[in-house]
């Protein structure tokens, strides 16, 4: 146990702190982990901890991948071994002020582990490392707020579901008037858990909400994006409320994003790097190149920023998801948006994410695709303008993107540069969880089949 270790644990032994929660986050962005006794902690401090690795080796609904070499009945399930990063600290208010940290798997060296989402994160963030340059990023969610239960929407079989509000009422004043006291106590709570809000308000679509993550280095932003998106669920269902982040309930509507906003600085000035005021757009050739590559790689990587079924039903023409690897000058019909600003704001924000996804994967896959850019000097496209719908047709195959999952893991296993940037036993393990994710999705029998076919064929 080092000295911030000793201090931490005599700090929380004077507050005469009984109890601590520890968590991670698995393949699919779900917070796996354990409320233990002060001793315990103090014993993990010193030790290291560990779980049954089968939390790396299940689907979202806890069934076990059949089709990974990773971990399953043929390893038998050994513990995969994590420390605490006292860094990521909170205190659970409503849980009398508990304190609560993140932790990161590790391999038998202790090093970072091949198939942990954070380590992968913090893998990529060391060869950015390398280069010089730090990241900052901030995550945009548009999320569902029903006014229902956990047991209510199984009771309606999830149909016929009730939104907090009804109506199209985008970016409404009427919406956060009428539930100031609501909105007002998400942000201060937000605050208080440290994945502090720039903004918040009625997004297009009954019930719907979009938040905006103060910015911050990428691991503490991504770190910040996955605990919003399960202290949210908490926060709402604590007042009868769920709040949902599946990428679309109803293809009445648009769907959820998660966009994120991304710039590189020097990590010895602390300068923007992707500004030039003597660039087009105050573009440096720098975050030209950073363009290049995550316009190159977008198709590649897709079934990392849009990881589920559902996903697809998201990125349909005409409902602000982009359907192509397109870049523009603030132009929201493209996957990247070049937003022109000063030194401090220049900027480009990645719109083809799906709130759905892993911040940890969506955070690696981008930042992994700009930094090959950078190495390798690529140049993108020229920059669309107008509707990037309309001129989908005369872009080259690289760039139109999979409708479906099935393709989109095709294309994944098919780019040699999935194992290089970030490691062959992730790309494997990745790409078997959401073939299982597939698998498990055409073995069922849905309602439109039923209702289209039981009669008439």
């Amino acid at each position: 146990m080092n000295e911030v270790e000793r201090n931490k644990l005599e700090q929380l032994r004077k507050e005469e702190v009984k109890r601590v929660k520890v968590a991670f986050t698995d393949i699919d962005g779900v917070h796996r982990g354990k409320l233990i006794d002060l001793d315990k902690f103090a014993s993990i401090l010193e030790n290291g901890g560990g779980w049954c690795d089968c939390v790396l080796g299940w689907d979202i609904n806890d069934q076990l991948y059949d089709n990974a070499s990773f971990t399953g009945w043929h390893t038998a399930f050994p513990d995969a071994r994590f420390g605490i990063d006292l860094s990521t600290e909170r205190r659970l208010e409503d849980e009398d002020d508990i304190p609560f940290y993140l932790v990161s798997l590790a391999d038998e060296s202790g090093g970072l582990h091949d198939i942990c989402p954070r380590s992968l994160l913090r893998r990529v963030l060391e060869k950015a490392e390398a280069m010089k340059l730090g990241v900052y990023m901030a995550f945009e969610y548009e999320f569902l707020i029903l006014d229902e239960t956990p047991n209510s929407i199984r009771e309606k079989g999830f149909r016929n579901l009730k939104p907090l509000t009804p109506g199209n009422f985008g970016y409404s004043l009427l919406r956060t008037n009428t539930h100031s006291d609501l909105f007002g106590e998400f942000m201060v709570y937000c605050e208080k858990m440290k994945f502090p809000l720039e903004g918040l308000h009625c997004e297009t679509g009954p019930g719907a909400w979009e938040a905006a993550l103060r910015f911050d280095k990428a691991l503490p932003m991504a770190d910040s994006a996955a605990l919003f998106k399960t202290f949210s669920k908490s926060f709402f269902q604590k007042r009868a409320l769920l709040a949902t982040f599946m990428a679309k309930w109803s293809m009445d509507y648009p769907g959820q994003s998660g966009h994120v906003h991304q710039s590189l600085f020097d990590l010895d000035s602390g300068s923007n790097l992707f500004y030039d005021a003597d660039g087009e757009h105050n573009m440096s050739t720098m975050m030209r190149h950073y363009i290049g590559g995550q316009q190159k790689f977008l198709k590649s990587f897709l079934c990392m920023f849009a990881p589920t079924i559902n996903s697809y039903t998201r990125l349909v023409k005409g409902y602000w998801a982009p359907t192509a690897a397109t870049w523009g000058i603030d132009n929201r019909t493209t996957a990247l948006r070049v937003i022109p600003g000063s030194s401090k704001s220049q900027r480009v924000e990645f719109r083809l994410g799906s709130a759905d996804g892993n911040p940890y994967l969506v955070s690696a896959a981008i930042i992994a695709a700009g930094l090959a850019g950078v190495e390798q000097e690529l140049e993108p496209t020229e920059a669309l303008t107008g509707n990037a719908y309309e001129q989908e047709e005369g872009l080259p195959p690289e760039l139109h993107l999979a409708s479906n999952l099935r393709d989109a893991v095709r294309d994944f296993q098919a780019c040699p540069q999935a194992a290089e940037f970030f490691g062959a036993a992730f790309a494997e393990h990745y790409a078997s969880s959401r073939l299982w994710e597939v698998r498990e999705h055409e073995r069922q029998v849905t309602d439109w089949q039923l209702e289209r076919y039981m009669e008439i064929v």
